[in-house]
């Protein structure tokens, strides 16, 4: 047998391949491919703006990935092709596409590229809450068994809103689709010839519970042609790191691969990283810090927890209960206030320095002690993924005064994404699922200041994933098990995983400091997401109503 497996990590705005050792993981080499069109927010590529809310990618950036970065880690290992015995690959869910029934992306079809209802929707795609608003209102009315499994509210970014969405704003695309289909699943068939669903998405994604998805009598209650999905997302389920299929020649001419090697399930990103931060035994959370955070873990049981985005039978891996929650801006709203917010004097500062914004903000907003820039705010620029499920809410800051600096901004921003950590932790532990254990990955665990906080807000130790491409390193390990060098995802999460770098441990004085904030996060949160008031809600809808393009979709 070989000794080598490749992952490959399909991201927001870019996809990485690395080839890892099968004996223990070690990275032998790894490349990143920056997609060309990256995200559609505004306009289609010689096409027509785009409403609010939305976001896009276009397919042809993510087979350039398998096209480029899959060999260019090949050769930056040094490895013979030869010995690599298998692929797997994970991407941004719910991410979804409308495809005919041999693979063909609607988006690619020349009559449908100017219909933005064709185009894959990221996860990101937001204006499917109205959508979204029915589908709960209609499950909780029936009493569907279903929707506890959700935490009692299902979010816009998932399959069934963004398909009701195409279904009720273009009917022409979502009868014209044939498969309709996660990023992840579609890679996989590209690289296999072979459409699958993997139970992970299908589960927390596509709502399906029991061995089945809602029932066509609650679909068409939605809408009379809405039970036409079934047959769209119906196709084999594949357990996670179970064989899919395997490399077709064709894709090996992509790849440099060997055709014939196994092709693993896919995966969502944050689920796989689980495997690389050795974190799916029970009682294991993983926290993904990057653009939006996602908290996975697995229980040996079934529990209802409020605000929780999906709890799957097989859903991290084949064994056991998983569960998810998250975050819908974390890193974007970082992004957000250093590129659209921070003043131009700071940017300079920065370049004299020799430093980026993001250092320049951290070391002046390093020593502040806790609560001293008396301000406080909801990590709402992206709506609410977890506990709310509403993404028609928006970031609010209160406190500021006119000696309010940028580095004060800064570090509350960063404490409210922590706030909202602990939110969704507090939520886990309430319902009865213990959190024994906290592991962070992904890009802002290089964030030094970030994770002290975390640590003193969350009130426990935090352990930080030593792996330069944690998602990618996890897809690998499920390419092992896919391989057959395991017989299981925990076995090879064990020997292959990544070790943690550090302990961040929460200072006393810190904590309890951060307590009383943590209250008043608790009492804005509620009062803006729980009923206090919808003056969030009337704002989208003014901006809505500002914003609309006759015919843009």
């Amino acid at each position: 047998m070989g000794r080598y497996v490749v992952g490959v990590d399909f991201g927001t705005l870019s996809g990485r391949a690395v080839v890892v050792d099968v004996a223990d993981g070690a990275e032998r080499g790894s490349a990143v491919h920056a997609y060309r069109r990256g995200v559609l927010t505004d306009w289609l590529p010689d096409g027509p703006a785009l409403p609010p809310d939305w976001a896009l990618q276009d397919p042809e950036d993510h087979r350039e990935v398998l096209r480029t970065a899959v060999p260019a880690a090949v050769r930056a290992a040094g490895v013979d092709p030869a010995e690599v015995i298998g692929i797997g690959l994970d991407a941004t869910s719910c991410t979804v596409l409308p495809t005919l029934a041999d693979g063909t992306p609607l988006a690619e079809l020349p009559e449908l590229r100017d219909r933005p209802h064709a185009w894959p929707k990221l996860w990101k795609h937001h204006a499917a809450q109205r959508q979204a608003d029915r589908i709960n209102a209609l499950a909780a009315e029936r009493g569907e068994p279903w929707l506890a499994r959700y935490g009692g509210r299902v979010s816009a970014e998932w399959q069934l809103a963004k398909a009701l969405e195409v279904l009720e704003d273009d009917p022409a695309v979502f009868r014209r689709a044939e498969r309709w289909i996660e990023t992840a699943d579609w890679l996989v068939w590209q690289l296999c010839g072979r459409p699958t669903r993997n139970v992970s998405a299908a589960g927390f994604k596509g709502l399906r519970q029991d061995g089945r998805y809602p029932a066509p009598d609650f679909l068409a209650a939605l809408h009379p042609e809405l039970p036409d999905l079934l047959p769209k997302v119906d196709g084999p389920l594949v357990e996670s790191g179970a064989r899919a299929g395997a490399l077709t020649a064709e894709a090996s001419g992509w790849t440099g691969l060997p055709a014939g090697v196994a092709v693993a399930a896919g995966a969502i990103d944050a689920h796989v990283t689980a495997a690389a931060a050795r974190s799916v035994e029970p009682g294991r959370m993983l926290a993904v810090l990057g653009t939006s955070t996602c908290l996975i873990m697995n229980s040996d049981a079934c529990h209802e927890v409020p605000g929780v985005c999906g709890v799957v039978e097989g859903g991290v891996t084949a064994r056991g209960w998983g569960y998810e929650a998250g975050q819908s801006g974390v890193g974007d709203i970082f992004a957000w206030y250093v590129e659209r917010a921070l003043p131009g004097s700071y940017a300079d500062e920065a370049r004299r320095r020799g430093v980026s914004p993001y250092e320049l903000l951290d070391a002046l907003a390093a020593d502040q002690p806790v609560g001293g820039h008396g301000l406080l705010a909801l990590d709402w620029h992206s709506g609410n993924r977890s506990v709310l499920m509403d993404h028609e809410l928006s970031g609010v800051l209160v406190g500021l005064t006119l000696a309010t600096r940028p580095e004060e901004i800064w570090r509350a921003l960063l404490e409210a994404t922590a706030f909202g950590a602990r939110t969704v932790v507090e939520a886990f532990t309430a319902a009865g699922v213990p959190v024994d254990e906290l592991t962070a990955a992904g890009g802002l665990t290089a964030n030094r200041l970030l994770l002290r906080i975390y640590a003193d807000v969350l009130r426990r130790p935090l352990h930080v994933l030593d792996a330069a491409h944690p998602a990618a390193l996890g897809a690998a390990i499920h390419a092992a098990v896919a391989a057959g060098a395991y017989p299981d995802v925990e076995a090879a999460s064990a020997a292959m995983g990544a070790r943690h770098r550090e302990t961040w441990r929460p200072d006393p004085a810190r904590a309890a400091a951060y307590d009383d904030l943590y209250a008043e996060y608790r009492a804005l949160h509620d009062h803006f997401g729980r009923g206090g008031t919808d003056v969030l809600h009337r704002l989208r809808a003014l901006r809505n109503r500002a914003h609309h393009t006759p015919g843009a979709c």
